[in-house]
Order: structure tokens, then sequence, then C-alpha cells
């Protein structure tokens, strides 16, 4: 399943969010696969988008960035995948 994956820099805490995905990589966990992310212009916000089987895997990830931020982990699917879905609503 696929999860976007809103992350909340704490205040000032973008310098050293970078240092530790550049000295300890992003520290996810086997099962939780990165695809890709964006960030805001003011550094305060990180959308990624991610995808797992097993949706508890955020929480070991979390762990280890939890003292730089906090975060909002949303279910979502491909626009394709929502046609196809509605499609017989329509």
């Amino acid at each position: 399943m696929l999860y976007m994956v809103i992350e909340y820099f704490n205040a000032g805490a973008a310098v050293e969010i970078y240092r530790r995905a550049r000295d300890r990589g992003r520290q996810l966990p086997p099962g939780l696969e990165y695809i890709d992310s964006w960030v805001d212009l003011e550094y305060s916000r990180c959308f990624q988008l991610m995808r797992t089987s097993d949706r508890a895997l955020f929480d070991t990830w979390i762990e280890a960035w939890q003292d730089l931020g906090h975060f909002e982990i949303i279910p979502v699917r491909t626009s394709a995948e929502a046609a196809q879905h509605i499609a017989d609503k329509l």
C-alpha cells in the first residue's frame, strides 16, 4: 500500500535532519520502501511517498526521527486506481 508521509520539521531542525540523513541514511526498516519526496521552500515540511504492506513499520522508522519533528501518515492511492475504484459510481 502507498502512503503519503508529511514530516513536520521542528523549528530550526532542518540542518540536523539533513546531517542525520547524510550520516545515517533514511534508517528505514526492511519492508518500508521510500519512493520519492518533496520539501517545501521554508524547510518546514517534507512530503514523502512510501510503500509497505505493514503499517506498523512506520512506528519503527519514526522512532529514529521523532526528536526532530512529527509525522502524519496517510494511506493513498494513485489517480489511476482512484478513477478505477470510483468508475461504477459515475
